[in-house]
């Protein structure tokens, strides 16, 4: 029997509101030591920013950083994963839309994000990147 996503994600994943500057998003990120938030208005997921997102979305432009916001940052296209679906789906999808992470919905709410990491650290223990996602991001 195949593994789950809900065996491997991470539970309870960080939010942030659509209008949240792109500051907050980057100090949010630093403060709990993750590479990536989910933009939510009330209970619709509305897309999901990462650290690179932040670079090459917003850093990248030309302008003052401080006039864009999370929505500005969000990846155009939500790709997600339910908490039941195999792992080899959500590999299939990573590889379908080149993501890197995935919202996990239950009901249409975000209740987790798997990464390339989680799936990595399952799927071969001894890779080297099994063994980065796993070291503490604050050390």
């Amino acid at each position: 029997m195949d593994r789950k996503v809900r065996e491997v994600m991470t539970a309870a994943p960080v939010t942030v509101g659509p209008q949240t500057s792109v500051a907050e998003v980057a100090r949010v990120m630093r403060d709990e030591g993750i590479g990536a938030v989910l933009v939510a208005e009330g209970d619709e997921l509305r897309g999901l920013v990462t650290d690179r997102d932040l670079a090459v979305r917003i850093v990248a432009r030309e302008g003052n950083i401080g006039d864009y916001s999370a929505a500005d940052a969000c990846s155009d296209e939500l790709i997600t994963v339910s908490l039941d679906d195999d792992l080899g789906r959500a590999v299939s999808l990573m590889r379908r839309h080149a993501v890197r992470r995935l919202p996990v919905v239950e009901d249409g709410l975000p209740v987790g994000i798997v990464s390339l990491g989680d799936l990595a650290a399952v799927r071969d223990t001894d890779a080297a990147l099994a063994d980065i996602s796993a070291a503490d991001p604050n050390q």
